[in-house]
C-alpha cells in the first residue's frame, strides 16, 4: 500500500481533486506559452512584409518617375497601385488583429497560470503532510480557485493547434518533468541529493 493510499478518506479526495486541479492549469499554461510564440512568430513575419511592401511600393514609385515614354510605363504605374492597395489592406489586418500585443496578453496570462500552478504543486506537497490542517487546506483551494476564475476571465482564447503543442511538449517531450540527476545539477552542491546518507536506496 503507498502512500495515497494510507491517507484517510478525506485528505485523500482533496489530494485527488487538487491533482486534476494541477493537471489542467499546467496544460492551460503551456497552452497560452504555445500560442504566445505562434503569435510573436506571425508578428515578425508581418512586419518583415510591410518592409518588403514598402520598399516595392517605393521602388516602383521611382521606376514610374523614370519609365516616362518608355514601353513598360503604365505597367509599373499599375503595379506600384496594387502593391499600395494591398498594402493598405495588409496593415488594417495587422491593426486590427494586432498578433504583437496579443502575444503580450498571452505570455502575462501563462506567468499568471505559473504562479497558480506551482501554488497548486505546494498544497499538493502540504496534502501529504498528515499533521497538515485540512479546513485550511481547503481554503487554500478555494482561494487558488478564485484566483484561477479572475485569470481566466480575462484570458485570451486559445486554439487546438496551441494545446495540440503543449500536450506533445507534456506528454512526449516532458517539459515539467525532470530526474533527480537533473534537479541536481541546477541546485548548488549543498542542496543537492546525490550522496546524502539521509536519502534511502531504491
Amino acid at each position: 500500500m503507498d502512500q495515497l493510499s494510507r491517507l484517510e478518506p478525506e485528505r485523500y479526495a482533496l489530494e485527488s481533486q487538487i491533482r486534476e486541479c494541477y493537471g489542467r492549469c499546467a496544460y492551460t499554461h503551456k497552452t497560452h506559452e504555445k500560442m504566445a510564440e505562434r503569435l510573436h512568430v506571425r508578428h515578425k513575419r508581418g512586419k518583415w512584409t510591410n518592409i518588403v511592401l514598402s520598399a516595392l511600393i517605393t521602388g516602383g514609385a521611382v521606376s514610374v518617375i523614370f519609365s516616362k515614354g518608355s514601353a513598360w510605363e503604365g505597367y509599373a504605374g499599375y503595379a506600384t497601385a496594387a502593391l499600395s492597395i494591398l498594402s493598405l489592406i495588409f496593415n488594417a489586418y495587422l491593426k486590427d488583429l494586432d498578433p504583437g500585443a496579443l502575444a503580450q496578453r498571452h505570455r502575462e496570462t501563462a506567468s499568471d497560470m505559473w504562479n497558480v500552478r506551482e501554488a497548486y504543486l505546494s498544497l499538493i506537497t502540504d496534502i501529504l503532510d498528515k499533521g497538515s490542517d485540512l479546513p485550511a487546506l481547503r481554503e487554500r483551494r478555494d482561494n487558488l480557485q478564485a484566483a484561477l476564475h479572475k485569470i481566466y476571465h480575462g484570458a485570451p482564447h486559445t486554439d487546438g493547434k496551441a494545446y495540440g503543442k503543449a500536450q506533445d511538449a507534456l506528454k512526449n517531450k516532458e517539459d515539467l518533468t525532470f530526474t533527480e540527476a537533473e534537479i541536481d545539477v541546477l541546485l548548488p552542491a549543498s542542496l543537492r541529493r546525490s550522496g546524502r546518507p539521509d536519502i534511502a536506496k531504491e
